[in-house]
């Protein structure tokens, strides 16, 4: 009688194959999720970016992008319709949107004209401006790292966002990141 499936040395080297394997991929894998992460934070900022601008566009007025607890963007952010311009949202006035904070090791800084305070702040033509005119354009960079890993919202002089990895796009560097 002939038997039917693999015997114990056979299985033992089949483990061991799949485990080497495993361990080869691992490092991979965890960098490709720290990697997600990232992306999705940096992601998440830019649609509020965008989300800002048109609704400065829509509404007519001043609308502020600011770290939710005025001090540290890595605990969140909201946009706000801001009448008395102090970044800050008082009783009438209407937040437009709230984000919670970005995982724990994600480390967020800013580097902008006007770096007297952490906010973006649109007019209602759609262009950044500072707390000192509606003429003085907003413009610099916000990063997002983790780890090894940098993803950049580059916002230029006109208030317009744009994402980019320093590692693959040249322009993405150029101004040094602030806390």
């Amino acid at each position: 009688m002939r038997r039917f499936g693999f015997s114990l040395t056979e299985l033992m080297v089949a483990l061991a194959v799949v485990s080497i394997l495993t361990a080869l991929g691992a490092p991979a894998f965890s960098d490709l999720i720290r990697n997600q992460r990232l992306t999705a934070a940096a992601n998440d900022f830019m649609a509020s970016v965008n989300l800002a601008r048109s609704t400065a566009m829509q509404q007519g007025a001043r609308t502020d992008l600011v770290p939710a607890d005025g001090r540290s963007w890595e605990k969140g952010w909201i946009i706000l319709i801001d009448a008395n311009n102090n970044q800050r949202p008082d009783k009438g006035e209407r937040v437009v949107f709230s984000h919670g904070p970005v995982a724990e090791d994600i480390r967020v800084t800013s580097a902008f004209t006007d770096s007297s305070k952490k906010y973006l702040s649109y007019n209602s033509s759609g262009r950044s401006r500072t707390n000192t005119s509606d003429y003085s354009t907003q413009s610099g960079t916000m990063s997002f790292q983790l780890g090894p890993h940098i993803r950049r919202i580059k916002i230029n002089f006109l208030g317009r966002p744009r994402i980019c990895n320093p590692v693959n796009d040249n322009t993405c560097t150029g101004i040094v990141d602030a806390k």
